[in-house]
């Protein structure tokens, strides 16, 4: 059995580029964000039961999950995120089980989890990782990639697991604020010491 690495971390800190970092080590790769878009695109898997929990305006003409009116529910109303966590978990874990059958070779597995502490995909990682950096960094960084506003992106880190709570689950945390040469070389220590883990498995 493949080692499975959770890696985690509030909105911005830079989960994709550090998940991107892994492949090139040649780790296996599963992105529970990738997942939720396909489940939730034109005709995706999760699309005929949001609609009947939701109504068809939170459905595009397209088909497919409108995300924008989505994120403006579900961070207004607990009750609705828990309602969407609900439809989406259960189809994504499924999906997540399937890769990981199809990437038993690679030596060991990073698993994209945003929200590790509150999902169950806890259950599937051996250890947690999670990537660090400062709260007004992680805001300038939504800002610099999206169309949101300073208050939109606080109020979405201020909804998430504490940095503090993070840090607290962490087996091994990767500090993401001075580059992509460091980041490089945090992942290539990591690198080596999961496949030591793996082969002693």
């Amino acid at each position: 059995m493949s080692l499975i690495v959770g890696l985690t971390g509030g909105i911005g800190s830079g989960k994709s580029t550090v998940a991107e970092l892994f492949v090139q080590q040649g780790a296996g790769l599963i992105d529970t964000d990738v997942i939720a878009h396909h489940l939730t695109r034109a005709n995706g898997k999760a699309i005929t039961a949001i609609r009947a929990a939701f109504g068809n305006e939170y459905i595009t003409d397209a088909g497919a999950l409108d995300r924008t009116k989505m994120r403006g529910l579900i961070f207004s109303d607990v009750a609705a995120k828990q309602q969407l966590e609900r439809i989406l978990h259960p189809l994504i874990l499924e999906q997540a089980k399937t890769q990981l059958q199809q990437l038993k070779t690679k030596p060991y597995i990073i698993m994209v989890v945003p929200l590790l502490p509150e999902s169950p995909f806890q259950q599937l990682a051996q250890r947690v990782l999670v990537v660090d950096c400062d709260e007004n960094t992680q805001v300038a960084r939504v800002i610099a990639r999206s169309r949101m506003s300073e208050t939109e992106v606080r109020s979405i880190v201020a909804q998430q697991t504490s940095r503090a709570e993070r840090l607290q689950l962490a087996d091994d945390v990767i500090h993401n604020e001075t580059g992509l040469d460091s980041l490089a070389s945090q992942v290539k220590v990591l690198h080596a010491q999961y496949l030591r883990m793996q082969n002693s498995n």
